[in-house]
């Protein structure tokens, strides 16, 4: 059995927990086991917000706290010193560089930093930041295919917010597409086939 735990940490307003939600509503369409633990501070904006992400190939065992991470995307500094304490050797952190100002070196993992809120900025969809980071998070390690991402977007939103679903696709191919090849595969080739 292979289970994956996934730290996502950023502040109220980066859009982390709809991230979170998305990757798990992707991997259940692709018949993994998910399970979800999402956390938010007093505020809406600003405050500092994590959620847990575990997908596995059969089913989880891993509590919702998870005391070991195989990976994390990291949209603010602000809650780093918990996910750094989390990381296995070899985890692979993406980092959200246009926002993010700590320390990372020396952890014994690998470190890939985009400019995600840059570059959300710069496509004039500033709140479509997770979405690139998802998509670059995604790409790095083939947790589950871009397909099974873009279905999920279309679906998590709120009837309120579904104006966003385009955009948000957009950003997700948009990250995707900044890496040709996984680098940390979540999946070896035997549990792919099956």
């Amino acid at each position: 059995m292979t289970e994956r735990a996934i730290a996502f940490s950023g502040t109220g307003g980066q859009g982390i927990q709809l991230a979170a939600k998305t990757l798990a509503v992707a991997a259940m369409h692709e018949q993994r086991q998910v399970m979800v633990c999402g956390t938010y501070g007093g505020t809406m904006r600003g405050g500092y917000t994590e959620s847990t992400i575990i997908v596995a190939d059969q089913p989880v065992l891993s509590p919702p706290t998870v005391d070991a991470a195989w990976a994390a995307l990291v949209m603010h500094h602000q809650g780093w010193p918990a996910v750094r304490r989390l990381l296995k050797p070899g985890a692979l952190v993406l980092l959200d560089s246009s926002v993010f100002r700590g320390e990372h070196e020396g952890l014994g993992a690998n470190v890939v930093e985009i400019t995600a809120t840059e570059f959300a900025t710069d496509r004039g969809q500033p709140r479509t930041a997770a979405m690139i980071c998802l998509g670059a998070f995604c790409a790095l390690t083939s947790v589950v295919r871009l397909d099974s991402l873009l279905e999920a977007a279309k679906g998590v939103l709120p009837s309120y917010r579904a104006q966003h679903a385009a955009a948000n696709v957009e950003a997700l191919k948009f990250g995707f597409g900044l890496f040709p090849a996984a680098r940390v595969p979540a999946w070896t080739p035997s549990l792919e086939a099956a």
